[in-house]
C-alpha cells in the first residue's frame, strides 16, 4: 500500500515537472538564465536570477554628490551644454520641455536642432534656447535632392557637435523616414565622438528598429515607457514582457544591447546597465500629463554630463553606488523629476500640467542640494 502511494506521488511530481518545463514562464526563465550566466551551472544561475532584485538607492545623496558647485571663477558653458535633436511640424512642445528643463536644472546652454517649420514656434516659447532650423522632412524636398540636403544637414550639426556635453535624441522628432535617416547619421557621429546620448520618444522608435545605433555604447541611455519597453523586449529578447517589474529582465535587456543604460519608467523607475539594477521610488505625482518624459530626458542629460565630470575628477571624498555616469545621471534625473512632480501636484492637483512641474524643478533641487 505504501509502495503504491509513493509511486503515485512520484508520478505526480514527474507530471508537475513536465508541465513546468513546457510552460511559457519556465521557458522565459531559462532564456533569462542563459542571458545572465551563459553555459555555466544552471542551478547556480537559476538561484542567482531568482535572488536578483533591484536595489533602492539613496538618490538624493547621489544628486548632492554629482551636482557641480556654483563657482564665480567658472565661465559660461562649464556647467553643461546640452543639445536636443527633435521638433517637427506636429510636435514642438516636447523639445522645448526637454531643453528648458536642462536650463532650469543648471546647464549653461541649451540648443534645439529641429525642422524649419518647428523653429519659429520653439523660438517663441523662450528666448533662452538656441534654436537651429536645420532638419528637413520628406514632404519639403525632392527625391533627387535628398542626398545633397542630407549632407548639408549633417554638416550643419557637425559644426556644433564637439561643443556638447550630452545629446537628447527624440523629443518631438516624428517618424518621417528622411528625417530619421539624418538623425541616424548624427547618432553615429556622436557615438564615434564619445558624446553621451539620452534617447526618448521617437528616438526609441528609431533605435528599436536600428539597434546598431547604440549597441555596445556605454554612454547611451534609453528611457522607455511601458509600451516602448514592451517593443524593445520583443525586438531584443524575442519574447513578451513577463513581469514589467522584473529586474532580471531589464538587466538581460541592457546586457543584450551591449551595456547601454536603460531607465524603465513606471511606478518606480528601474535602471540597469547590464551589470546592476537600481530603482528610484520617490513619490511623484498621480497626474500623468504628457511631457513629463521630456523633462526627465533633459534632466538625465544634465546629470549624466555632471556625473561624467565628477568621475573624471576622481574625487576620493565622494563614494557613489555606481561608477557609471549614465546610471548616476538616470538616478539623479529620476529623483529630481519625481520631487518636482510631487510639489507641482501639491499645488495644482488635477490641473497640474508639464509647465507646472518645470517651474518646480528649481525649488525641488534646492530642497535636495542647496546652492549655498
Amino acid at each position: 500500500m505504501k509502495h503504491g502511494v509513493i509511486s503515485r506521488l512520484a508520478l505526480s511530481d514527474c507530471a508537475k515537472t513536465c508541465m513546468l518545463a513546457s510552460s511559457p514562464v519556465f521557458r522565459r526563465q531559462q532564456f533569462l538564465i542563459r542571458s545572465l550566466g551563459g553555459a555555466g551551472d544552471h542551478q547556480t544561475n537559476f538561484a542567482r536570477m531568482q535572488n536578483l532584485k533591484s536595489v533602492e538607492v539613496d538618490a538624493e545623496s547621489i544628486v548632492r554628490a554629482i551636482t557641480r558647485p556654483l563657482d564665480p571663477s567658472r565661465h559660461k558653458g562649464q556647467a553643461g551644454k546640452i543639445a536636443v535633436i527633435g521638433g517637427c511640424r506636429e510636435y514642438t512642445g516636447a523639445p522645448y520641455f526637454a531643453a528648458i528643463s536642462a536650463l532650469k536644472i543648471g546647464a549653461d546652454l541649451s540648443h534645439v536642432f529641429c525642422t524649419k517649420d518647428a523653429a519659429p514656434v520653439i523660438k517663441s516659447y523662450s528666448p533662452e534656447l538656441i534654436v537651429h532650423p536645420v532638419l528637413e522632412e520628406s514632404y519639403s524636398i525632392r527625391d533627387e535632392d535628398k542626398k545633397s540636403i542630407a549632407s548639408k544637414v549633417l554638416s550643419e550639426v557637425d559644426k556644433w557637435m564637439e561643443r556638447f556635453d550630452c545629446l537628447v535624441i527624440g523629443p518631438g522628432l516624428g517618424r518621417d523616414p528622411f528625417l530619421l535617416d539624418c538623425v541616424s547619421e548624427i547618432m553615429r557621429y556622436a557615438k564615434k565622438s564619445n558624446i553621451p546620448m539620452v534617447i526618448d520618444g521617437d528616438g526609441l522608435f528609431l533605435v528599436t528598429n536600428n539597434l546598431d545605433l547604440v549597441s555596445g555604447y556605454a554612454l547611451a541611455v534609453l528611457t522607455p515607457n511601458v509600451n516602448e519597453y514592451k517593443r524593445l523586449v520583443q525586438k531584443v529578447l524575442s519574447s513578451e514582457v513577463n513581469d514589467p517589474d522584473a529586474p532580471q529582465e531589464l538587466l538581460s535587456l541592457a546586457k543584450k544591447i551591449g551595456g547601454v543604460t536603460i531607465l524603465r519608467k513606471g511606478k518606480s523607475d528601474v535602471i540597469s546597465d547590464g551589470e546592476t539594477v537600481k530603482s528610484v521610488s520617490i513619490y511623484g505625482s498621480p497626474r500623468r500629463c504628457g511631457g513629463q518624459g521630456d523633462i526627465l530626458s533633459g534632466s538625465v542629460a544634465v546629470f549624466l554630463s555632471w556625473a561624467r565630470q565628477h568621475i573624471l575628477s576622481a574625487d576620493p571624498n565622494k563614494n557613489l553606488s555606481s561608477k557609471n555616469p549614465a546610471v548616476l545621471g538616470c538616478i539623479a534625473g529620476s529623483a529630481l523629476m519625481r520631487k518636482a512632480a510631487s510639489l507641482a501636484f501639491l499645488n495644482k492637483k488635477r490641473s497640474t500640467v508639464t509647465g507646472d512641474i518645470i517651474e518646480c524643478l528649481g525649488r525641488s533641487f534646492e530642497d535636495i542640494s542647496p546652492a549655498t
